[in-house]
């Protein structure tokens, strides 16, 4: 039995992963702290969470919780990873794990060091298009891929996201809060790394109440075998569509025999071949019954695993890279 310890509920996605926790058998929630009454009222009402940990120290301080799940705010997160490793404790975040390149220097290091693993809740891996995606890209139906465009627009919601996304030193960058997602999925489906980031610029358009937070953001990236990748990861999506356009999280690849697009909110893969005069469309028949929690417990019993703490480290790192170049 796993026992984790809840550290900060600032962002929804710290929910879903709350929900796996309870749903899973071989996990017993040790613990929950949260300074922020506004949020730690928030979980008490929508999760049931019983927050009987006052002080952050009491969950570094008690030897029976094995992992620490951080969901504080995006500037603080870093700093809860480093004190839960120095503590012997392994780390779940939400992500983005942290902010700055230092504070992950920090935090591989001292992972390494002491042999604890570091997992992020890099979930849209298990998307209902990426199974099918992968098995055609390893088989090598489009050959070596040359290019690449992803969106992955967001409603901002003002007003409904949290208010410290727009407090200075609390939200760390929108490539870094958003991009992580596609930077990981062009990585794991197409098995290339970024060599480079060649160019990125963050801007204020948006967020009119706003005007010091830089809500849309555009940037290439070389990779490995010299493609190159594009991609915007603005919050400009229309706060009446949610989450609900084709454009959130839209994927395109061009490879030397064809291109194939697929995406979060796409039904089809639509796949054309050179050779082949007329485009295939592929009907996603299935969901995918994993989950990033199953997958880093798995990584704690020793096994191999598709996001380890290797790749953590790996896409914080490329996506940190791209935020650093950002004007």
């Amino acid at each position: 039995m796993t026992r984790l310890a809840f550290a900060g509920f600032r962002h929804g996605h710290i929910n879903g992963l709350y929900k796996l926790a309870i749903e899973n058998p071989g996990v017993e929630i040790a613990g929950a702290h949260e300074e922020d009454p506004d949020a730690r009222e928030a979980a008490a009402e929508s999760l049931g969470v019983a927050f009987d940990r006052g002080r952050f120290e009491d969950i570094l301080n008690d030897g029976t919780i094995d992992v620490v799940v951080i969901g504080d705010y995006f500037g603080k997160r870093g700093d809860l990873a480093l004190k839960s490793l120095q503590a012997g404790k392994h780390v779940y975040s939400d992500k983005p794990l942290c902010t700055s390149m230092e504070e992950l220097d920090k935090i591989e290091e001292l992972a390494e060091e002491k042999g604890l693993k570091v997992g992020l809740m890099l979930d849209m891996r298990y998307s209902s298009f990426a199974r099918p995606v992968k098995k055609i890209l390893d088989e090598g139906k489009l050959g070596e891929i040359h290019a690449g465009f992803f969106s992955g627009q967001h409603p901002l919601l003002y007003g409904t996201r949290p208010a410290w996304y727009y407090e200075k030193g609390k939200h760390g960058g929108v490539i870094n809060d958003i991009a992580i997602h596609g930077v990981d999925m062009i990585g794991y489906l197409t098995g290339l790394t970024m060599k480079r980031p060649v160019a990125a610029r963050c801007w204020n358009a948006f967020a009119q109440e706003e005007p010091d937070f830089k809500d849309s953001a555009q940037f290439m990236m070389e990779m490995s075998n010299n493609a190159g990748i594009m991609a915007d990861v603005s919050y400009s999506a229309p706060d009446s569509s949610g989450y609900t356009l084709p454009f959130y999280w839209r994927f395109t690849l061009w490879g030397s025999k064809g291109v194939i697009e697929f995406g979060y909110n796409m039904k089809e893969i639509k796949l054309a071949l050179n050779g082949k005069k007329d485009m295939e469309t592929i009907r996603i028949e299935e969901k995918d019954d994993r989950n990033c929690l199953d997958v880093f417990l798995k990584e704690l019993e020793g096994g191999v695993t598709q996001i380890d703490t290797k790749t953590v480290m790996r896409v914080s790192r490329e996506t940190l890279k791209i935020q650093s170049i950002s004007v």
